[in-house]
């Protein structure tokens, strides 16, 4: 074979792989292991394993029984961030330990369908290594995937929120004004919005707070454990999904709309039946107004 056939052979080669690549599905969780054990003793390992492959652990919260998020960064994920407008959103990834049935699962969400998602500039692949690396992957799940062209564009159905289309919570005079104010009234508030964590953007005025949300009767709409009993009833467990986020960037502060935030993690979730989005209907506007009137 000449050389003129073998360089071609190898434009081909990488212009094929460069097209499956593209239209590869992303899912947005990724299974890192099952199996036996104790909920407690697997979240010591990952906490371990996670600060071994330099990810920092920002906050943690249990929703539920059985149930423990650890939120991570490391400065991938925030020089990421500080690149990407609105990039707090991606600045953390959420790592779950969940019993189901009698396995432990061990699940942390896609960072390259989550940078996708969120309009990022860098895809996070290095991080989705680090995270492999850290914790293993089995699979990825929770969807029947988008491409990362259709992830950037989502929205769930005609008239529903995009990424770029957040609510506005509140608006303050200054950057320093808006984040001193929800830091402290996370602390102080009685609407059952908690602070689970906070990242500063390193050279940016943008900080993201995570928030739990936890309500009982007329606002049990808002509240994690409803939600995640209506929607995650698959057996593996999307409890990454959690917790929730506002941003503040400047002296605005900011949450993606419920419609969009929810769907991102759940896009196959029917519209109508049992286990659909008509049976959290009114949550949308119950997590958006426990939020305005927490950090407002």
């Amino acid at each position: 074979m000449s050389l003129k056939s073998v360089l071609l052979s190898a434009v081909l080669l990488f212009a094929t792989a460069s097209v499956q690549a593209a239209d590869a599905k992303l899912k947005p969780f990724v299974l890192a292991s099952k199996g036996a054990g104790s909920v407690a003793e697997t979240v010591d390992k990952t906490k371990a394993a996670l600060a071994g492959a330099g990810f920092n652990l920002v906050g943690e919260y249990s929703p539920y029984a059985d149930a423990q998020v650890l939120i991570v960064t490391n400065d991938a994920l925030k020089k990421n961030a500080a690149a990407s407008e609105h990039g707090g959103y991606g600045a953390v990834q959420r790592v779950s330990v969940t019993k189901s049935g009698n396995d432990i699962q061990v699940s942390y969400t896609n960072p390259v369908y989550m940078a996708n998602v969120y309009r990022m500039k860098d895809d996070l692949s290095g991080v989705s290594a680090g995270l492999e690396k850290a914790l293993g992957r089995v699979e990825e799940f929770g969807a029947q995937g988008m491409t990362a062209k259709q992830a950037r564009k989502y929205h769930y159905m005609i008239g529903m929120e995009y990424f770029d289309e957040p609510s506005v919570l509140a608006e303050y005079g200054s950057y320093e004004e808006a984040v001193q104010a929800v830091d402290t009234k996370l602390a102080n508030n009685k609407n059952g919005v908690t602070k689970v964590y906070r990242v500063d953007i390193p050279g940016k005025k943008e900080s993201v707070f995570g928030v739990a949300m936890k309500g009982s009767g007329d606002n049990k709409y808002m509240d994690d454990q409803f939600v995640m009993k209506e929607i995650d009833f698959r057996d593996l467990k999307s409890t990454a999904h959690l917790p929730y986020e506002v941003l503040v960037s400047e002296g605005k502060v900011y949450a993606l709309y419920a419609r969009f935030r929810i769907a991102i993690n759940f896009p196959d979730l029917s519209m109508m039946g049992q286990n659909s989005f008509m049976n959290i209907m009114k949550t949308p506007e119950a997590v958006r107004l426990a939020l305005q009137k927490t950090v407002k």
